[in-house]
Parts: C-alpha cells; structure tokens; sequence
C-alpha cells in the first residue's frame, strides 16, 4: 500500500501559509503561482529584496516541476495531471519555506540523490564555480534542462536542500523538496 502523498506533504512546514497548490503543473499554472505569490508578498510589505528572493527561487522551483515531474502511477487518484506537482509556500521564523512534491520514476532516485548530495557537500566558492561551470559547458537533457537549477536554488539562499524520497509503489517514489529563503545568502 502506498502513503498518502499530500497528508505528508501538509505536514511538511509549519507558519503561516501563503500558497498550496496540488494538480497539473503547466505555464498557466506556473504564472498564476507567481503572480498570486508576489502580490501576496507585496499584500503583506515583505522586504524588497526578501520578496525578490522568494520570487527567484519559486521560478527556479517551478521550472523544476515542470521539466522534470514524471508521470503519476496507475493507482494515483489523480490521473488528469500530465504533470502533477504539489506546492507549497510557507511564511516562517526567519523567512519562507517553498517546499515542492513531485512523483520519480525509482530508477532515476539514486542519480538525482547523488546530485543533491554533491551540490549540499559544496562550500560557498565551490557552488559558484559550479554554477559557472554548468553555464558555460551545459548540454540540454531530454527533459530540457541542463542541470542548472538545484544548484541556482542553493547558490541564491546560501541554503543547503533539505529534501525526502518516499517510496510510493515498486516503480515511483515522491520527491519532497524543502527550500528555505531567509534574506540573508
């Protein structure tokens, strides 16, 4: 039997609530998420530069949804979502929470782990360089992306990723993504 993916998911940040979102992931969706977002921000008369760096990550958060959900089991109850992805912005001590869901194929987990681990094991210097790196020598995977956006997540808060693989069936897990924007990087 599975876990109830968005039970988990509630359960995830504490604070006050800005936006949750479950359901397709689309361009559609993608900028009413932001627009909603940073009207809420400015509703609220976050700080400026607090409120340029929610919307960055949240854009980089999005991209990363939409390149690279896989699709949902034969079992999920949703089954109209080409794209299903959960979201999830949370005002907390110190600055926001945007935590991000979405379903993997299990094959895939170690490799994407591995690339987690290696971007929080980086000091400061060593995530700028290889940010650097990935611009200048990235080649464009299947799912459209060249592996730029974990490490401009990290590289924009100074913010290890807190992240959780949780087996959903013998062929999908869910990817559960934690970041945490304080003004300071």
């Amino acid at each position: 039997m599975s876990f109830d993916v968005e039970n988990y998911f509630r359960d995830q940040a504490n604070g006050d609530v800005i936006l949750f979102y479950r359901g397709n992931i689309d361009s559609d969706v993608i900028n009413h998420v932001l627009d909603t977002v940073e009207d809420k921000l400015v509703e609220i008369n976050e700080q400026s530069r607090l409120r340029k760096k929610v919307y960055n990550v949240l854009v980089e958060s999005l991209q990363n949804l939409y390149h690279h959900v896989d699709r949902v089991p034969a079992d999920f109850e949703d089954q109209s979502s080409e794209k299903f992805g959960l979201l999830k912005v949370n005002k907390v001590n110190g600055g926001y929470k945007i935590i991000t869901g979405n379903f993997v194929l299990t094959d895939n987990v170690e490799k994407l782990e591995e690339k987690i681990k290696r971007i929080n094991r980086s000091s400061h210097e060593e995530i700028k360089e290889l940010y650097k790196f990935i611009l200048n020598h990235q080649r464009i995977s299947a799912k459209g992306g060249g592996g730029l956006g974990l490490v401009d997540i990290v590289r924009k808060t100074g913010n290890k990723l807190d992240y959780n693989f949780k087996e959903y069936d013998d062929k999908f897990s869910f990817f559960y993504l934690n970041i945490f924007v304080t003004e300071e990087s």
